[in-house]
């Protein structure tokens, strides 16, 4: 590394959207370098401007959105180059992996022609050399069964694989800077780690750069080499990883290396009834088939489980990607076909229609994975937040539905001023807390929340653990609480079901699943805990 020779500068960055409440300055005078071949871990809360940085350096600001400064590569400014010039490097030279998959990969198009199109713009390669460039590089990244995947579109797919998708993508043309935002947070603990080590290994193999935005503390000292903390759009402490991580100065820094999930979820009442139930659920999914995709196959997603949910309990749904942990919520819920029994208190809903269900929707919520695919762009956060009133209790005034609005908002710790902005002027962890805001307003009685934290810095997860349960606590709900991070989940749920391929392999109060579990698998998922926990804990 030649400090004196950067592959990219940033200096005296700034970056404001324009809105309805005035100018949002996200990033203010922000100075960083990078160099060949190294790591660089740019980290801090949600909000404090750390996505914005690399957007701004990528061209790729909303168009409310400005930025000055400099940000050069190889000496050469991006924010003078125009949208033309700008493609040439980008997704070559400079790739970026971001946070939320599901809204950069193309639904209507199969991971194997979306990873097609740019090895062939960039590279030149013909279709066959570009078909088994996509297929090398799904391999890669350890996607299972990647040759009948290339078929596949990405909603047939977990939050987890269509990250390693993401990847594979800005992998595909070699590039000098990789940055990867928030790239593991789709991920469970096993998987993650393995793409931990792939980044490193292309690394070392390619020599490239990795700015790796994040707010997993334990990531950033496994791969760093030295880091940038922010809070509030500025940069307030910098250094050698090892130096951060041993003697950090600043009191935002302590805070962030301090911040962990605690506390323990309460059994729900003996003998409280059982709200939602599953017999002998099961989904499929028929992948591939028709004109030139060859012959399709069936994908048991979920295979024949049973579950009951108590009043007031929280059964944590656990188990790698593609564990069918989503689908079976889904399922539940009755947003997916399927076959068994689903019982919502007394009434059997498995074989209502959509009419038949729509009144019960507001007593079955979901928090989406992914909030930035699930919220309009067109609509304000106000306009979001309460659009289910709008079905669901019409003959509000608009005054009270903006009442209901501040109240929601405040109650996910959200500034109720926001409610006139759009989805895009927010942090991922903020737009997610705008997901939760949006199911609570409701008062249902079951919430499935899939991956309610993964976009949240841990510091975040921890208000928004102790917000989940103090709602639970006050409306006496039922959640269904689906995630990869095992930390997350033993301070939320009270059981714990983990899945694997479709079945369920192991079941039980959480204190039991985590401290003694039978099964190798149930072994291995939480030694991968223990040993992120204890990662951490060495910072």
């Amino acid at each position: 590394m030649t400090e004196g020779n950067p592959i990219l500068s940033v200096r005296d960055l700034r970056v404001g959207f324009r809105t309805l409440d005035g100018t949002v300055n996200a990033v203010k005078g922000v100075n960083l370098r990078v160099d060949a071949g190294e790591t660089v871990a740019i980290v801090g809360e949600s909000g404090s401007g750390k996505s914005q940085t690399m957007m701004a350096a990528m061209g790729l600001l909303a168009s409310n959105g400005s930025a000055s400064g400099a940000v050069e590569y190889r000496g050469r400014n991006l924010l003078g180059l125009s949208k033309s010039e700008l493609n040439k490097i980008r997704g070559s030279k400079i790739s970026m992996i971001f946070q939320e998959p599901m809204t950069s990969l193309d639904p209507l198009y199969t991971v194997g022609s979306q990873l097609v199109e740019p090895i062939r713009r960039h590279r030149g390669l013909d279709a066959k050399a570009a078909h088994a460039e996509a297929l090398r590089l799904l391999e890669l990244v350890r996607i299972p069964e990647p040759r009948r995947r290339l078929r596949s579109y990405p909603y047939e797919m977990s939050g987890g694989q269509r990250q390693r998708v993401m990847i594979a993508m800005a992998l595909a043309n070699d590039p000098d800077i990789l940055i990867a935002d928030e790239p593991t947070t789709a991920l469970d603990v096993t998987v993650q780690a393995q793409i931990l080590k792939l980044l490193a290994d292309l690394q070392r193999k390619l020599g490239m750069a990795i700015v790796f935005i994040t707010h997993d503390l334990g990531i950033v000292r496994r791969l760093a080499d030295r880091v940038y903390v922010m809070r509030s759009g500025e940069v307030v402490e910098e250094g050698a990883t090892q130096v951060i991580f041993s003697a950090p100065q600043h009191a935002y820094t302590k805070m962030l290396l301090a911040a962990e999930p605690t506390g323990r979820k309460a059994l729900p009442p003996t003998g409280a009834p059982v709200v939602l139930e599953g017999r002998g659920v099961e989904v499929t999914f028929e992948i591939g088939g028709g004109f030139l995709a060859g012959d399709s196959m069936i994908l048991r997603a979920v295979d024949k489980i049973s579950v009951a949910l108590r009043q007031q309990q929280t059964i944590g749904i656990v188990g790698e990607s593609g564990s069918g942990k989503s689908t079976l919520g889904r399922a539940l819920l009755r947003l997916l076909p399927s076959q068994g029994v689903i019982r919502f208190g007394m009434k059997d809903i498995a074989k209502l229609d959509r009419e038949e269900m729509r009144p019960l929707r507001r007593e079955l919520q979901l928090v989406f994975q992914d909030p930035f695919g699930s919220l309009s762009p067109r609509m304000t956060v106000g306009q979001i937040v309460t659009e289910g009133l709008l079905v669901h209790e019409p003959s509000l005034s608009k005054a009270d539905r903006d009442r209901r609005a501040v109240e929601a908002l405040r109650e996910v710790g959200l500034d109720p001023a926001m409610r006139n902005r759009y989805p895009h002027e927010f942090s991922g962890g903020q737009r997610q807390r705008i997901a939760i805001a949006r199911a609570m307003i409701l008062k249902p009685r079951v919430v499935v929340l899939d991956e309610p934290t993964s976009a949240l810095d841990r510091s975040v997860q921890k208000q928004i653990v102790e917000l989940l349960r103090d709602l639970q606590q006050a409306h006496e709900l039922s959640y269904l609480f689906i995630s990869h991070d095992l930390s997350v989940v033993r301070a939320m749920a009270d059981y714990i079901i983990v899945m694997k391929e479709g079945r369920i392999v192991e079941q039980g109060e959480t204190d039991v699943i985590f401290d003694r579990p039978h099964e190798d698998y149930t072994r291995t998922l939480m030694a991968a805990a223990v040993d992120e926990t204890r990662f951490r804990a060495a910072g």
